[in-house]
């Protein structure tokens, strides 16, 4: 082979190897049984353990902290600090401390991006009183996209049942450039999800795992942004190197990645990608939620741009700041805030940004777990108390959904009446797509509780 045919071959190929591992030729296996009623999907696993008197009751300071400090036991401390998701007053700050926003203190909140009148709720339907099925973080991941759970399922092992990103790939046909699933980092297991172990579906149908604060963090830009190519025979030492960089960084998943499926033509497409987002990094000209400065903000700031990239069919984000609830009350209710308000942006970008897309995407926002009723003994630089998930409180939750055919202004939900599981996510999905039957009939999707295996949709009425 000559020099300059490797040299391309060999860029193309370490291009695709960074983020997007598994794509096959279209060719559906089974035909569509439902009406599809958008063509592409957004799910946002909202924030990492999102307690729930803080977001959907708005409680504030009150729900809070009233249970250790008691001067917080009033409806002065309480108010709505997710404006993008729901409607409802911000906390009075005549009246109450304000530490949810930026700044040294946190004093300074951050402008809606959506306006009450065209918020989440304004806009969609809030099921404000969903139940959990797990109080873990890993398990509520695997729910949320396999829309079923193992008990006995832990980090370091791949979903047990297919995942949403194999059920849409395997029933539309479809190449894993248009299943896009982007993790805020890969720890925790993260790259594990984009597919299952299950042996009639797994990694020929998996999605396109993207990191981009891996990817385009300091570690990313010394290795991927010059997007230099060795030659095996004369620069061994260099490619060595980074070989060890990515073993290093993907050690967590315990098991080889398999071996990659790109055409040469997919893999020249994300390469252009992956160049054209070091170019705008560099620049600093990412699409990014203004006033966010997070991980979580920069994880919604390059999806925007992979989407206006890619118009994916289905594109999965995770966000996490906020399990820093476990040490750090205030640290939490930033991060809470700024994931509500990458949120609106997202939603505000796909509308504004990306014409393929407007007015053809349904977004879904649903967390993986809640918090629990009581802290935990740990207190923050405010004197706050922290807290874990692992009770009943833990399991309380809410699900949104905007766009399409969903109805405007509708409410699901009380604390007496729940509406719904988390696990009912991934039948929604599919319902969207005009594929749930098919999916059903597969018979992986849990079938006990709350709706069973009933979409969003159905819990509507």
């Amino acid at each position: 082979m000559k020099r300059r045919d490797f040299l391309k071959k060999a860029s193309l190929a370490a291009a695709g190897s960074i983020v997007a591992p598994y794509i096959l030729p279209s060719g559906r296996l089974f035909a569509r049984t439902n009406v599809q009623t958008a063509q592409h999907v957004v799910l946002v696993m909202f924030a990492g353990g999102v307690r729930h008197q803080e977001s959907a009751l708005q409680g504030y300071l009150q729900l809070g902290q009233s249970i250790k400090i008691p001067s917080f036991n009033s409806p002065d401390h309480a108010g709505n600090i997710m404006p993008n998701i729901f409607n409802g007053p911000a906390p009075d700050p005549m009246k109450t401390p304000i530490v949810y926003g930026t700044g040294t203190t946190g004093a300074n909140p951050i402008a809606p991006i959506l306006s009450p009148a065209n918020s989440i709720q304004s806009m969609g339907t809030s099921f404000k009183e969903v139940r959990c099925i797990t109080a873990g973080h890993y398990d509520g991941w695997t729910a949320l996209l396999q829309g079923n759970r193992i008990a006995s399922q832990g980090l370091k092992q791949k979903p047990v049942y297919p995942t949403i990103f194999e059920y849409v790939r395997r029933e539309m046909g479809l190449p894993a450039t248009k299943v896009w699933f982007c993790g805020n980092g890969i720890g925790a297991s993260i790259p594990l999800l984009n597919y299952s172990e299950h042996p009639n579906y797994g990694a020929k149908y998996g999605a396109n795992f993207f990191a981009p604060n891996v990817t385009f963090g300091p570690q990313g830009k010394a290795w991927f942004e010059d997007a230099k190519s060795y030659h095996p025979d004369d620069e061994l030492a260099p490619m060595y190197k980074m070989k060890y960089f990515l073993d290093n960084n993907f050690s967590n998943i315990g098991k080889p990645l398999p071996d990659l499926k790109n055409t040469e033509a997919e893999k020249y497409d994300i390469h252009n990608f992956m160049k054209l987002m070091f170019n705008k990094t560099n620049t600093n000209s990412v699409a990014m939620p203004p006033g966010s400065s997070n991980g979580d903000a920069r994880t919604i700031g390059y999806t925007a741009e992979l989407m206006k990239y890619f118009k994916p069919t289905l594109t999965v984000v995770n966000l996490g700041a906020v399990d820093s609830c476990h040490q750090s009350y205030t640290s939490y209710l930033q991060a809470l805030h700024q994931a509500d308000h990458s949120v609106g942006f997202l939603w505000n970008y796909i509308q504004t940004q990306i014409p393929e897309m407007a007015n053809n995407t349904i977004m879904m926002i649903a967390p993986e777990c809640g918090r629990d009723l009581n802290p935990n003994p740990i207190r923050d630089f405010n004197n706050y108390y922290a807290y874990d998930h692992s009770d009943a409180n833990s399991l309380r939750s809410f699900t949104s959904l905007i766009g399409g055919d969903i109805p405007q202004g509708l409410v699901k939900g009380d604390a007496n009446n729940p509406v719904g599981l988390n696990t009912n996510v991934v039948p929604t999905i599919a319902e969207i797509l005009g594929i749930k039957q098919n999916v059903i009939n597969a018979g992986f999707l849990y079938n006990g509780g709350l709706g069973q295996t009933k979409s969003f949709y159905e819990l509507m009425s």
